[in-house]
């Protein structure tokens, strides 16, 4: 989860690069929500590594995913149309998830962090990058529920993954 929009650095370019093969690298399933920018940078980078990319869509179908949401469909080997607009995949895509990571990341981000500490996930914020993977530690904080949510925060690509994938080996 994270930024549609494109890197705002080198650095960040690069960070998101790293995630991208860090999940190669694990042999991951990844989900997306199908967008450009940041997200799209990751899904292509780790689908050219191999990595199975599952791309969940607001719309109702192809058309309706390029033309209406103006998305678009290149860094996928399969997308689910899912027609329940931005706010209604973002909850299909969370509760898909085993792990939920945060790249950067604005307010849809923001909606997609509410859902997982609500559904209980394990969540990673990739801090350094951003938006909300930086700022999910005060909102948790402030706004904090009880949940059984585990939110890691790490800077490093490598070590997040590692991080969350304890976690959930550790629930099973």
């Amino acid at each position: 989860m994270g930024s549609a929009e494109a890197a705002a650095s080198v650095d960040i370019g690069e960070k998101a690069r790293a995630l991208a093969l860090a999940i190669a690298k694990r042999d991951l399933i990844l989900l997306t929500g199908a967008t450009t920018g940041i997200i799209h940078l990751i899904g292509q980078t780790a689908r050219n590594a191999g990595v199975f990319h599952l791309g969940i869509s607001p719309g109702a179908n192809q058309v309706e995913h390029t033309g209406h949401y103006h998305l678009p469909a290149d860094a996928c080997d399969v997308l689910v149309y899912t027609g329940f607009g931005l706010k209604g995949r973002n909850v299909v895509l969370v509760r898909s998830c085993d792990v939920v990571l945060f790249f950067a990341g604005s307010i849809g981000s923001l909606n997609e962090f509410t859902i997982a500490y609500d559904e209980g996930k394990v969540i990673g914020c990739l801090e350094g990058t951003g938006g909300v993977a930086d700022e999910a530690r005060r909102v948790a904080a402030t706004f904090a529920k009880p949940t059984t949510a585990r939110i890691v925060y790490e800077s490093e690509p490598e070590r997040l993954i590692d991080q969350c994938l304890e976690i959930c080996a550790a629930a099973r």
